[in-house]
């Protein structure tokens, strides 16, 4: 088994510790430990002092798995609590292989959609969300993808890189076509619930496919490193429950504890990220229409990204580099296989966001981009 390099991780490795502006992660303005203790009921923080570095229970902790399925609106027994979002596709894709077996990806994509599936044996054939088509999911050529051998299906909505979203009527017609042929539906909703022209329920709250969340975007407290799934089928539960047994037992104690403070008091968590996402989302939004004979993009929809590209249609990696040069932190497309696009984060910079942009534009000034 050989993986592909991980273009994107290695960039952001190469770039971020040296940036004085991040505008290249995917997350939102990270919360302190001090900022959640600081919502923490003193019978919490008794308890985050007092209980015992053990294992967790393989499931989650009930209290968190509890907390997860009231945000949700469903189950507590339809969830498992997992070592992120990463280890819930893990988990997904390993009892996806067989032979001849594929699953079905949007196009561009988080790289370990593409690369994990492919390290199980797994064939991977992508819908592309197209520029032109506002990165909006062609439900006729996911259809076209399918065959008797295909058994997953994965959506990621809002979407990582472009911001797109789904809305209901495609959610559904989806899920008919999943059931009808017998092929697994999953919703990545890692950004859910940060939108920008509306709100949105939950694919489990639509339709109840199988749905992935995490606490390292929306929620921005990536370093807990937690994740969950939400399942109604519970053979299909207890399949995840043990694939996370082989692979990591359960999460981490302290990292639990934390998550149900922040899930108590996620509408906080959320709005922070929105009203920050807004104002710098204003802020890209006149840089691309001051300099829009260099850049064309599609403002998103939801989550905290967006995936401009370069008009000239040429490679955006040396306006990056510039950029990286220049102290501000941006994505080459090339990571995602897109090489005229750039990623560029909403909310992982909560101060300076306007020195940045300043800076982008310095950078365009010099002819730094064709």
């Amino acid at each position: 088994m050989k993986l592909n390099a991980f273009l994107l991780d290695e960039w952001l490795e190469q770039h971020e510790s040296r940036a004085r502006y991040n505008l290249g992660a995917s997350t939102g303005p990270p919360w302190t430990i001090r900022e959640l203790a600081a919502l923490m009921s003193d019978e919490e923080r008794d308890r985050f002092y007092d209980t015992p570095l053990t294992y967790c229970p393989g499931y989650g902790h009930e209290s968190l798995r509890s907390e997860i399925a009231a945000m949700m609106g469903v189950s507590m027994d339809e969830i498992l609590v997992v070592t992120g979002a990463s280890e819930a596709l893990h988990t997904l894709f390993f009892l996806a292989a067989g032979t001849d077996a594929n699953v079905i990806v949007p196009k561009p994509c988080f790289p370990p959609f593409v690369d994990i599936p492919l390290s199980f044996g797994l064939e991977v054939r992508g819908y592309e969300l197209r520029h032109e088509d506002g990165f909006q999911v062609d439900i006729d050529a996911v259809r076209a993808l399918c065959d008797d051998n295909t058994k997953l299906i994965l959506v990621n909505s809002p979407h990582n890189p472009t911001g797109a979203t789904l809305r209901e009527a495609d959610w559904r017609e989806l899920q008919e076509l999943a059931t009808s042929r017998g092929i697994q539906l999953v919703s990545d909703e890692v950004y859910h619930p940060i939108y920008h022209d509306g709100d949105r329920r939950s694919a489990a709250a639509v339709i109840g496919c199988t749905t992935v969340g995490d606490f390292s975007k929306a929620f921005c407290v990536p370093g807990l490193r937690l994740g969950y799934v939400y399942e109604p089928d519970p053979g299909k539960l207890r399949d995840y429950w043990n694939v996370r047994a082989h692979f990591t037992i359960s999460n981490n104690m302290p990292g639990e504890l934390l998550g149900e403070v922040a899930v108590r008091h996620r509408e906080r968590i959320f709005d922070r990220a929105r009203t920050l996402v807004r104002e710098n989302l204003r802020l890209v939004e006149e840089l691309f229409r001051d300099h829009e004979d260099v850049f064309d993009w599609v403002p998103p929809s939801g989550g905290l990204t967006v995936f401009p590209r370069l008009r000239a249609g040429e490679s955006a990696r040396p306006f990056c580099e510039a950029s990286a040069a220049d102290g501000v932190v941006l994505v080459p497309g090339d990571c995602f296989g897109y090489p005229e696009h750039f990623r560029l984060g909403l909310g992982a910079c909560p101060d300076g966001f306007d020195a940045a942009v300043r800076i982008l534009a310095g950078v365009v000034a010099r002819r730094a981009v064709p």
